[in-house]
């Protein structure tokens, strides 16, 4: 089910898992919102236990994941990355095959929305 949903990199396991130390029952969740200047913005959590309607699954590595229902569409296919930024800074990545373009600041992205309606 997860090659399905969302896969993850090594780095983005390790990272992630550190990460949860402070919830150890705990698991990664991701949602998209409506923001940004191109429409929309992930919203990757570290979460001590999953919303109701959540779907769920365990990566190969012992990630629990956690998906909104209602961005499956926007999400689907998705690859976890991290990626170092200037001074060390380490952030989460998402390369999204549904992406049509995204913002020049990298914030937000946008969709064709024929294939999520």
């Amino acid at each position: 089910m997860s090659e399905n949903i969302l896969n993850f990199t090594d780095k983005a396991i390790a990272h992630i898992t550190k990460s949860l130390t402070r919830f150890p029952d705990g698991g990664f969740r991701l949602s998209v919102k409506k923001a940004g200047c191109t429409g929309y913005k992930y919203v990757p959590e570290i979460i001590p236990q999953p919303k109701v309607g959540d779907l769920h699954f365990t990566t190969e590595q012992g990630l629990r994941v956690y998906v909104d229902p209602q961005c499956l569409n926007f999400v689907k296919g998705t690859i976890v990355d991290l990626e170092s930024k200037s001074l060390g800074h380490k952030q989460l990545v998402f390369n999204n095959p549904n992406v049509t373009g995204a913002c020049g600041c990298g914030e937000s992205f946008h969709l064709n929305e024929d294939q999520h309606g």
